[in-house]
């Protein structure tokens, strides 16, 4: 697994799911509220994925240029941002257009009056 991951699970756990997994989650959410499309998310995470590498690096002794601990983190932290920007999203619809959609489940809403989820 370290192989792979170019740091130990553990490391690679709390720094990269753990903290930087915060930020995806801010970001998400700040990219919501600013009705920005979650297509935005990704070189915010590519970037944040490589701030994750270089932390893990400079405290835990990491290999730095770990491509495979790269793409997994960013693959980890784009699906933790695009779950927090459709959960936002979701609840902005309900609250800003309460006469408009309810809210289904934790990432979606529906037309009030019909039946299928609407989709952003």
């Amino acid at each position: 697994m370290e192989a792979v991951l170019g740091s130990g699970l553990g490391v690679f756990v709390g720094v990269t799911v753990i903290l930087f997994g915060f930020a995806a989650v801010m970001t998400g959410q700040a990219l919501a509220s600013t009705w920005r499309p979650a297509w935005n998310l990704i070189p915010y995470m590519l970037m944040v994925a490589a701030a994750a590498r270089f932390l893990s690096f400079a405290l835990f002794g990491a290999v730095l240029l770990s491509v495979g601990g790269f793409v997994i983190g960013a693959i980890i932290l784009i699906a933790i941002a695009m779950l927090s920007h459709r959960a936002t999203r979701a609840r902005q619809m309900v609250t800003q257009y309460p006469w408009l959609y309810e809210r289904a489940g934790l990432f979606g809403w529906r037309n009030r009056t019909g039946g299928g989820t609407a989709k952003a």
